[in-house]
């Protein structure tokens, strides 16, 4: 007998795919394959709704974070947005061949685009020309982009199912992951990642979408399959590279912005903090607006606190609201009658700054570590709104807030927190509000004083001069109408370096061209101050 001939080897067959030459099978595996790479897709559908709203939501955040005014600049973002999907939607009817192929390169276009926004807007900041132009170009660019994904999607899944079910599926995974990421978005990503580091991530999210995306579709793909991967895998190690390297490249922007070497720099749930080293001192940034400098803050601050403290008959309780950085609290420590401080600032991580910023803890005295002080981190609407009636009421009040630039700010300069805030003061105790530029926004200043006014409170409004800010305004308020002090006394002369009795006097004098001008109440329905400010600080900046 002969000897047999050897069996031959197996075929190795790749499974089927779904897409593929072999979707014509009706088998149970393809079937079973078809089940989940249409899943699969609808997944894609989750992912790429929940990174598109995130870079609606970065642009909004960054624009009221740079520009101020967050209802406009919401309004205008989402607006362009939509306006843009609209549009990517329409486009997407030229697009007659190689779905999955377009679909991939849509998505890996969106990565790039979206992951490097937040990074290039905060680069442009700096040239406050192009800035907005950039803003605008970039959410109509992410919103093309998005509102071609979802159509090019259905139709590739066209044919899976009914149009009806289709439809229903897709619109619904798309609103799921809308929701999601708009839960997202303030409870993890800008806290925990700021708005970077948010940015570069979701690009790296859609990056991977277009890679999972191309293994599905692989079959649609053929041959180009692998280099769209490629180009997938290198967009995502570019941008966990830059996730690496964020604060060094926010840096790089914000020395660019202040024109200052950064000294130090923190992204916290509510705001950006950058302090610069120059060679005259230090500067606090706040989302880049300047809050101090070192060289000169005495003369805000010394203005801030004085004139309040003195217009009350040995003041022992203060609130100071806002403050955080610990300066107008060294002002008040120095008038002996004080024997209790309560600071209430939102953000814990500026009222740590001095702890982390020596130098700050210098310059106020070590403030925060007098027996004499209790920090509270709240919002100070809420916190005077909610505070216990019978708790014992202050002597005086400091309210030293950022400038109403935006509608959480803006609430604070409202009749209404105003008619509140006389409640917590003693019968003849007295309140200053910094009040911004009588000078460069003098509607604005005016408004204030008016809104004052108009919650029952006698005014006496009064500026001085800040190198860093130029003219600044305050307004002196009490319960009734009084006399604002114009003396120092001796024990308090030698500790200050800017005020002294005939500046003191002068301080309640206005030019003609800062003089009272008619000015609306700000209410906290319609937040007028907001929308003032906003138009006149954009005026002086030009």
């Amino acid at each position: 007998m002969g000897e047999a001939s050897p069996a031959p080897a197996p075929t190795l067959r790749p499974p089927p795919d779904p897409f593929g030459p072999d979707a014509f099978l009706a088998d149970e595996d393809v079937v079973r394959a078809r089940s989940r790479t249409t899943a699969a897709l609808f997944a894609n559908v989750f992912l790429v709704a929940s990174c598109g709203l995130i870079y609606e939501l970065l642009a909004g955040a960054v624009a009221s974070y740079l520009l101020g005014d967050s209802v406009t600049q919401f309004s205008l973002v989402i607006g362009l947005y939509l306006s843009a999907m609209g549009v990517g939607a329409w486009l997407s009817r030229f697009i007659e061949r190689d779905l999955a192929r377009r679909f991939i390169e849509v998505e890996l276009a969106v990565a790039l685009v979206g992951g490097l926004s937040a990074p290039a807007m905060f680069f442009a900041f700096g040239n406050t020309i192009a800035f907005r132009p950039l803003l605008f170009l970039d959410v109509f660019a992410i919103g093309v982009l998005v509102g071609l994904e979802l159509p090019l999607l259905m139709r590739i899944l066209e044919g899976e199912m009914q149009f009806k079910e289709l439809v229903s599926r897709v619109l619904a995974f798309d609103y799921i992951g809308a929701l999601f990421a708009s839960v997202l978005f303030p409870v993890v990503f800008v806290p925990h990642l700021g708005l970077v580091r948010t940015a570069l991530f979701m690009g790296m999210v859609n990056a991977a979408v277009g890679v999972w995306g191309a293994s599905l579709l692989r079959g649609s793909l053929g041959d180009r399959r692998v280099s769209l991967q490629a180009r997938g895998v290198i967009i995502m190690l570019v941008l966990g590279a830059l996730i690496i390297k964020a604060e060094s490249i926010l840096g790089l922007a914000e020395e660019r912005a202040h024109g200052e070497p950064v000294a130090y720099a923190k992204s916290t749930p509510y705001q950006r903090l950058v302090v610069t080293k120059g060679n005259t001192g230090f500067s606090l940034y706040i989302n880049g607006n300047l809050q101090f400098a070192s060289a000169d803050e005495y003369r805000y601050h010394e203005a801030l606190v004085h004139p309040v403290m003195l217009a009350v008959e040995k003041p022992r309780r203060v609130l100071v609201l806002g403050g955080g950085d610990g300066l107008a609290v060294r002002e008040i420590l120095k008038h002996d009658s004080v024997d209790h401080i309560t600071l209430v600032d939102l953000d814990p991580g500026m009222t740590a700054l001095s702890r982390d910023v020596p130098a700050l803890a210098d310059l106020n005295g070590h403030a925060f570590d007098d027996r004499r002080v209790t920090v509270e981190n709240a919002d100070a609407f809420v916190w005077i709104r909610e505070r216990d009636p019978a708790a014992p009421r202050f002597d005086a009040v400091v309210v030293d807030f950022p400038d109403p630039n935006h509608l959480s700010l803006g609430k604070l300069y409202t009749r209404a927190f105003y008619q509140q805030l006389k409640d917590v003061v003693v019968d003849d105790g007295a309140i200053v509000v910094q009040a911004t530029s009588p000078l460069f926004v003098r509607g604005s200043y005016w408004t204030i004083v008016t809104t004052m006014e108009a919650a029952g409170l006698a005014t006496a409004p009064y500026h001085a001069t800040v190198p860093s800010f130029g003219v600044w305004g305050f307004v002196l308020a009490k319960k009734t109408p009084f006399a604002p002090p114009t003396t120092l006394p001796p024990t308090l002369t030698s500790q200050l370096r800017s005020l002294t009795d005939p500046v003191l006097a002068s301080l309640y004098a206005f030019p003609p061209d800062m003089a009272r001008v008619p000015a609306s109440v700000n209410r906290l329905d319609n937040q007028i101050l907001v929308r003032l400010y906003e138009a006149e600080a954009s005026r002086a900046l030009r």
